[in-house]
């Protein structure tokens, strides 16, 4: 993780490698971001945009250049980075602007030692977007063979929030940078360790080494806390065998490495806390099983565990920030591989919860883990569960690659979309029509898990699915299938692969609970 720290002092005195820019384009020439607020952070650039005209640069959205200082007059250069990196956001000037062009220009500077951010910081909103963009932007995958390059080592964003030095006043006063400093750090490096689990070969990162490193993680994040509690409880195979957990037990019965379900609990001390559980598809392999998928689709089925990291990394990020609403996320982890065992089309099987479900089609069989996951967290009573999976191609057919759907509850519906709307993620709000529930009749159980012959709805038709098993608490489906694997080219802060989509969503949903818990105790006072 890149270094990141904030100054209050100009460009010219903090110095660094590169001096990063943003403009927005404008019919005349590029507009610099921050010089027409009059923040003071620059030096007299009013020559630039002219400049960048002549190279061709119209600052269109993710267009990068690099200019040397010394192409500037003499006077306007004296002690400033030795390039200037200037980002183009389009039309674009707001928060999501910035958070892009922050990534944007973090991963244009891979193998740069000290990269200074001028883009506008001076709100904490702002703030949080240029620093998230940029540690978001600087990932690379570790893991990597031969190694990457390594990502920009260190990363100061100016901003009037953060203090002067010691030495220019009696007293240091309030750093109002540094908690929003900390939330990017946290975001950051929760958004990296998804990426992370994505991006592992599926060989890698079976049911048994994903169940290790969420205790790893979670021993890193937990021990020695006195604001709360992490814990960690796994089920085996032979215990979902035991406790009725058919669907996950069934999708992993053809694979050598057996299924797992791993509840991971952050328990503040504050009482009466709310608490939102939190559900995650797993499944570390997705072949299809007998029903197998056609060989184009599998390379990318190594992302098919995407919401149990996304809600795992969620989880651990609450407990890192010392948040006061319990979270509890459920990952249900199952290969789906067509081995001599492997559940075949037209098995029956029970849930925890006692509901029969057909088997119809077995690769539909991330809205079988789901249900067990899910009847299991509402069991515990949350007040609120949402769940976030990759689950269906008809989400991307519907939404393309960078939108994701959300369908439920109403009021948590549109609880995700607000804060999504804050994090910078794209979710759309999506229907669950009555007349598509007889899509799941059975004769031979209480429901089948695809229908049989037909695509249409299908998005909606796995939602109706798992609201089966949500009871009356309020809920919400994420589908993510599109946004969280990247296979084409990087954009703004999001690489190649894995792309980390949906913790800053969950995070912020999370925020907002705890908002909504405190105005509704001031209103009973």
């Amino acid at each position: 993780m890149s270094e990141i720290t904030t100054s209050s002092l100009s460009a010219a005195e903090v110095g660094g490698d590169v001096l990063v820019l943003a403009a927005r384009a404008e019919a005349d020439a590029p507009v610099l971001l921050g010089e027409e607020s009059g923040l003071g952070i620059l030096p007299d650039l009013s020559a630039l945009p002219a400049l960048l005209s002549t190279l061709g640069f119209t600052a269109a959205l993710d267009a990068v250049v690099r200019v040397p200082t010394a192409a500037l007059e003499h006077s306007r250069r004296d002690s400033l980075a030795p390039t200037l990196l200037v980002v183009g956001t389009g039309d674009g000037d707001d928060v999501a602007a910035l958070r892009r062009a922050a990534g944007r220009a973090a991963r244009d500077l891979a193998g740069t030692e000290h990269a200074v951010f001028a883009l506008p910081a001076d709100t904490t909103e702002r703030l949080a977007a240029v620093a998230e963009g940029a540690l978001e932007g600087a990932y690379v995958w570790s893991r990597r063979v031969p190694e990457p390059t390594a990502p920009l080592a260190r990363i100061t964003v100016l901003t009037p929030l953060g203090p002067l030095p010691r030495t220019l006043l009696r007293r240091s006063p309030a750093d109002a940078a540094a908690p929003v400093l900390q939330r990017a750090r946290v975001l950051a490096e929760a958004v990296a360790a998804t990426r992370d689990l994505v991006n592992d070969p599926p060989a890698s990162l079976t049911p048994t080494t994903f169940v290790e490193y969420a205790r790893r993680a979670a021993d890193a994040a937990g021990p020695g806390r006195k604001d709360g509690r992490l814990e960690v409880e796994v089920y085996d195979d032979k215990r979902l065998a035991a406790d009725g957990f058919g669907g996950i037990a069934g999708v992993g019965q053809g694979a050598v490495h057996p299924p797992r379900l791993v509840r991971v609990a952050w328990t503040p001390r504050v009482k009466d806390a709310e608490h939102v559980a939190l559900v995650g598809k797993g499944i570390t392999f997705d072949s299809g099983g007998l029903s197998l998928k056609p060989p184009t689709s599998m390379p990318t089925m190594k992302s098919d565990m995407a919401g149990a990291a996304t809600v795992l990394s969620a989880t651990l990020a609450a407990a890192r920030l010392g948040m006061p609403v319990k979270t509890t996320a459920w990952l249900a982890l199952a290969e789906n591989l067509p081995g001599g065992a492997a559940q075949r089309p037209g098995d029956v099987v029970t849930t925890f919860d006692g509901t029969t479900v057909e088997v119809t089609n077995t690769d539909a069989e991330g809205r079988l883990v789901l249900a067990d996951a899910l009847a299991a967290a509402v069991a515990e009573e949350p007040d609120v569960v949402l769940d976030v999976a990759t689950l269906t191609g008809a989400q991307i057919v519907a939404l393309g690659e960078r939108v994701a759907a959300v369908m439920g509850s109403e009021s948590v519906r549109d609880g995700v979309i607000a804060a999504a709307g804050r994090a910078g993620e794209d979710f759309w709000p999506m229907p669950l029509p009555a007349y598509l529930r007889a899509n799941l009749e059975s004769p031979f159980a209480d429901l089948r898990n695809a229908a049989v012959g037909s695509r249409a709805g299908g998005m909606l038709v796995a939602g109706l699915f798992l609201r089966e098993f949500v009871g009356r608490t309020p809920w919400a489906h994420l589908d993510i299938a599109g946004p969280a694997y990247n296979e084409k080219s990087a954009w703004g802060m999001t690489p190649i692969g894995g792309t980390g989509f949906g913790v800053a969503t969950l995070l912020a949903f999370l925020e907002d609970r705890i908002t909504g818990a405190r105005q509704g105790t001031d209103q009973a006072e």
